[in-house]
């Protein structure tokens, strides 16, 4: 039985999905959620549709190819929606999808108590680094 087949024959009741099980589904998508650049392009994509380039730029670092591949998951995923406008140049525009805004809501939550606890994580590496220097 294929997991959409579970899931149709499922609907309405609570799947057994166990992230902490090795071959759980939903540790792929916790994946393509939490890597490097699957966070940033969700943060990324909460503030509205991007093109492509705009969204390269926006994630500052990120390759074309990782950028390709991360918006390929996510899509897949079903976080994140592609639209191709049939133009010449053709122009296709991401955008988070509901369920996709509802991760990023999340992601940006995590990213927002990061950033403002720096000064305390750099603390913390700096005594851990002259406590392990120190031997």
């Amino acid at each position: 039985m294929n997991i959409i087949q579970r899931a149709d024959e499922t609907e309405g009741q609570d799947l057994p999905f166990n992230v902490f099980a090795k071959a759980c589904p939903s540790r792929g998508t916790l994946e393509h959620i939490t890597g490097r650049w699957g966070g940033l392009t969700l943060g990324a994509l909460h503030e509205g549709s991007l093109r492509f380039n705009e969204l390269r730029r926006r994630v500052d670092g990120v390759s074309e190819k990782m950028l390709s591949q991360t918006l390929h998951a996510l899509e897949r995923d079903g976080l994140v929606h592609r639209e191709a406008q049939p133009t010449n140049p053709p122009r296709v525009d991401y955008e988070l999808t509901p369920l996709g805004h509802e991760v990023a809501e999340r992601l940006l939550s995590l990213i927002h108590f990061v950033e403002g606890n720096m000064d305390e994580v750099l603390r913390s590496r700096l005594r851990y680094d002259e406590t392990r220097g120190a031997r």
